[in-house]
């Protein structure tokens, strides 16, 4: 998949270090996937929360960040929509933001 808007993930984990471990591993992992659907990125993390038929919110360092993109199947892309901590995220509407 292309992940569009990725310099938004390295530049939070360049002030949250904690999260850097984690955002490379889900950032090198969507890279590396070929999702049809949202079946297929739910198989694969089993934990994130399919929000509509486009977006999904990932757990990011046990749910102390919430992440949420967009993803164009047909296309292979991934939009970062948002990253933040949990109680940012309880402030948004998760189904339109668009932080980036």
């Amino acid at each position: 998949m292309r992940v569009v808007a990725q310099r938004h993930l390295e530049a939070f984990w360049t002030v949250h270090a904690e999260a850097e471990i984690p955002l490379r591993t889900w950032l090198a992992t969507a890279r590396a996937a070929n999702w049809a659907t949202m079946n297929d990125v739910q198989s694969r993390w089993p934990k994130a929360k399919v929000l509509n038929g486009e977006r999904v919110r990932f757990e990011i360092c046990g749910g102390a960040y919430r992440l949420i993109v967009a993803i164009y199947f047909p296309a292979r892309i991934v939009w970062i929509k948002f990253i933040g901590s949990h109680a940012e995220y309880d402030k948004i509407d998760a189904l339109t933001v668009s932080a980036f």
